[in-house]
């Protein structure tokens, strides 16, 4: 496994997103199965995951230990390429089973370009503006960033 520098997580306090871009070295379709598959989402990004399919539209649930359950729904899918994800994660708010509260919730989209043999990974997470506690909720999930997104390159070189 190549060991890969990749900068931290970055929030953006007026337009109230979090952006981190990470190289891995793996192609994008093994990047692709990691962020799409709920047996490869689970071995990076909390502990458990479920997705009723890889369509827009989908729904499911992420499942973190110590967190709890935080609803999703496919919002942007285009194969190989986009993907992108509307969570309920608002702490503040009682989390409603796998309904997303669409109006208390933020979106991260992945993209994924070639890079050489390997891909560069982007997400770009908004809409803390809707939820309790923007900016709290802000630096909690750069700091989430950056370590998911340090798991996922990993996880990927680990099986690329």
């Amino acid at each position: 496994m190549t060991l890969t520098t990749n900068p931290p997580a970055v929030s953006d306090l007026e337009g109230l997103t979090v952006t981190r871009a990470v190289t891995i070295d793996a192609p994008v379709e093994k990047v692709w199965a990691a962020i799409t598959e709920p047996e490869h989402i689970s071995r990076w990004f909390g502990q458990r995951t479920v997705l009723d399919e890889l369509a827009l539209g989908a729904r499911g649930v992420f499942s973190f230990d110590g967190y709890g359950d935080f609803p999703v729904l496919i919002e942007e899918l285009e194969p190989l390429r986009v993907i992108a994800y509307r969570w309920s994660n608002d702490n503040a708010r009682a989390l409603n089973g796998t309904d997303v509260d669409l109006e208390h919730s933020t979106v991260f989209r992945f993209t994924l370009e070639p890079a050489g043999a390997g891909t560069v990974l982007t997400v770009v997470e908004r809409g803390f503006g809707t939820l309790t506690d923007p900016q709290a909720a802000l630096e909690s999930n750069r700091g989430g960033w950056t370590a998911e997104l340090d798991e996922l390159v990993a996880y990927v070189e680990s099986i690329a």
